[in-house]
């Protein structure tokens, strides 16, 4: 009885312990779990906090802390506030007064600067408004008639906001359109998804542009027009604005050629002096264009009244970025044709912000020149603050001014006033930024490569801030060679070779590049004589000297398919080295046999009998040669014409031999 309790409280603990194992093991997989799904799926995460007295909200950002980017300026967060009511404010902590009463979904957009993770996403939140107690004054906001600005740069995989505000400048009720054209074709992938429109005053979403009706005439009411001599013809005593436009077809079909997608909205009833938002959402796609000195740009098209073709253009360009940095260097040469560069201007903007808790009042930025570019051309387009270009005396108003090195242009930014994000009372952030925007030609001689521009941002005499690198790089191109020549086989009997081809290669490189080529040959020779002697012994006894020679010759139509890589020297000298493939297209061989049997023991002896055969024989496709090719070319080493020759040495005998050309590379 003893033992047998014994043994059952043995086989107790043996099942207790077991059972703990395997809860213990459930609860670390489990838990393990759970750890990744956190970190898999761990993001951070801003909360809406508001004050509601009537119609006035208070609203206060509940925003994570912000993990700071080693070497670079103080981190900090740049806020976007949608009200709900087609309002919208860039304050950190905004008061709104809403118009009328309802319930209103409240957005927030946070972005963090200088930081290593993602924004942090917050939920919408409802505000509801159930009383009146706040006067509404609808402020006029805008300078222009229509804008198009965003909350912030693009990350693949991000959401960013255009906003989109147009502003009925007629002195009547109108009914319009409005354009958002996105995803440049020139990018293989689209760049953004549109997600979601907001509208707040019953814009309509048009499907098709069979809506669409052009009226082919214009309202020239209040307006100055262009003329072609550039001369400014008055219609009246306004100035146009330099947006508006008034050929709408010729717009409209020159942004389908330039875009992939757009969106259509259709207006109605606009107030004399009303303003309106439109807020597109917009997720970057996986697949966006990565470079980071890269410009992509949304376009935006106003139709103020549909009776006239007037209509004004807004193309909002934007750079590719990695994290939410404000200093920054951009080009619109990301990929360029080499072939049609020579003309081209390129673009340039650099971006900063004052990040201090004062104002600035001078901002020098030292930007990299590439030497391919030609620095007497570069000329400033625009900048911000706005200011005049310095004269070469010295002034004490606000000015830009430009100065040289040898590899860099100067851009100083003197007497101006700047607020720092840090300072006291400033509420838009926008504020603390500013640009400068310029355009540069090439030189006369420049080679195909890429080029990486930097700069250096000095704010009084604080520390530099160095921006990213603004890379420019050409496309591939294309260089179709045609290329004819004679083959010399010095170990081969009677040879006579002569080819035409083409060859297939980068348009104009630089240094190294690949290069193939296909070549049709026409190769007729000899073999070598064979003679065979021998002592023929007939059965009766009767024995005689008889000689067997054989001739072969040999009509080929040859492909020669080379493979090489080849360096450019200078504009003038070409080495290059690689393999060569060899088969016969078409081979005719000739073969011819004399016998000759003789009546003595020697060739001395007279001939008694002689004998003559001739066979002739095709194939296709046979004899296939490898070979390593090594050559030098001397001319016009990039593109043009050129003379080369080329040593071929084959794996098999007799078929070593030289290549003397002429090429002309297109």
């Amino acid at each position: 009885m003893t033992l047998f309790v014994y043994l059952k409280s043995i086989n107790l603990v043996s099942m207790d312990k077991r059972f703990l194992f395997i809860c213990f093991s459930f609860l670390c997989i489990y838990g393990y779990s759970q750890q990744l799904l956190v970190n898999d799926t761990l993001v951070r995460t801003a909360t809406i906090k508001s004050t509601t007295n009537g119609n006035e909200t208070t609203f206060t950002p509940q925003i994570p802390a912000l993990n700071q980017i080693a070497g670079a300026p103080k981190a900090f967060y740049t806020y976007y506030w949608e009200f709900g009511d087609g309002h919208y404010s860039t304050e950190e902590k905004p008061k709104h007064v809403y118009k009328n009463k309802g319930e209103y979904d409240v957005k927030l957009w946070a972005t963090n600067n200088y930081d290593t993770g993602k924004p942090p996403t917050t939920r919408p939140k409802k505000i509801a408004v159930n009383s009146i107690t706040t006067n509404y004054q609808d402020l006029a906001t805008m300078d222009e008639g229509f804008t198009l600005k965003r909350n912030r740069e693009p990350i693949p995989e991000e959401e960013i906001v255009a906003i989109m505000s147009y502003k009925n400048n007629k002195d009547y009720r109108t009914n319009g359109k409005i354009y958002l054209f996105y995803n440049e074709l020139k990018y293989k992938a689209n760049n953004f998804e549109l997600l979601e429109t907001r509208t707040h005053h019953n814009e309509k979403n048009i499907l098709t542009d069979g809506a669409i009706a052009y009226t082919n005439s214009i309202d020239d009411e209040g307006t100055y027009l262009a003329s072609l001599n550039n001369d400014l013809i008055k219609s009246n005593i306004v100035l146009q604005d330099s947006t508006e436009k008034i050929n709408l077809p010729l717009t409209i079909s020159e942004s389908k050629a330039y875009y992939k997608d757009w969106s259509l909205l259709e207006f109605d009833n606009m107030q004399p002096d009303e303003e309106r938002h439109i807020f597109f959402s917009l997720k970057t796609t996986p697949e966006m264009v990565k470079d980071t000195s890269a410009i992509i740009s949304v376009r935006g098209i106003y139709i103020p009244d549909n009776n006239y073709d007037n209509h004004k253009v807004k193309d909002m360009e934007m750079e590719i970025v990695t994290s939410h940095d404000p200093n920054k260097m951009s080009s619109n040469g990301t990929f360029m044709n080499y072939r049609l560069v020579r003309f081209k201007t390129l673009k340039y903007k650099i971006k900063f912000q004052n990040n201090g808790e004062g104002p600035a009042r001078t901002i020098r930025l030292e930007t990299d020149i590439p030497e391919m570019l030609d620095k007497s051309t570069l000329e400033v387009m625009d900048m911000y603050p706005k200011c005049d270009i310095c004269p070469k005396r010295e002034v004490l108003y606000s000015c830009l001014d430009t100065t040289f090195t040898d590899a860099q242009a100067i851009f100083t930014f003197k007497n101006i006033y700047l607020p720092g994000s840090e300072q006291k009372n400033v509420k838009e952030y926008d504020s603390t930024k500013g640009f400068v925007k310029y355009k540069i030609k090439f030189a006369k001689d420049f080679h195909k490569k890429k080029t990486k521009s930097k700069t250096a941002i000095i704010f009084d005499k604080n520390d530099p801030i160095i921006t990213n690198y603004a890379t420019t790089r050409f496309l591939p191109g294309i260089s179709i060679g045609v290329k004819s020549g004679y083959n010399s086989f010095s170990d081969l009997k009677n040879s006579e070779s002569y080819f035409l081809g083409v060859t297939l290669s980068p348009y104009k490189s630089y240094r190294w590049y690949w290069q193939v080529e296909l070549m049709n040959n026409f190769h007729n020779y000899d073999s070598n004589t064979d003679i065979r002697e021998e002592f023929i012994q007939e059965a009766q006894g009767f024995r005689f000297f008889q000689r067997t020679t054989t001739n072969t010759s040999y009509k080929n139509i040859d492909w020669d398919v080379p493979v090489l890589i080849r360096y450019n020297v200078n504009n003038y000298i070409g080495l290059g080295a690689g393999l060569q493939n060899t088969i016969s297209l078409s081979e005719k061989r000739e073969q011819r046999t004399l016998i000759e049997q003789f009546e003595g023991d020697t060739p001395d002896a007279p001939v008694f009998n002689t004998e003559e055969n001739t066979i002739n024989e095709t194939n296709s496709f046979t004899n296939l040669r490898t070979g390593l090719l090594f050559e030098a070319t001397a001319g016009f080493a990039r593109i043009g014409p050129s003379l080369g020759a080329r040593y071929i040495m084959n794996f098999e005998d007799d078929f070593n031999y030289w290549q003397f050309y002429a090429i002309w590379k297109f």
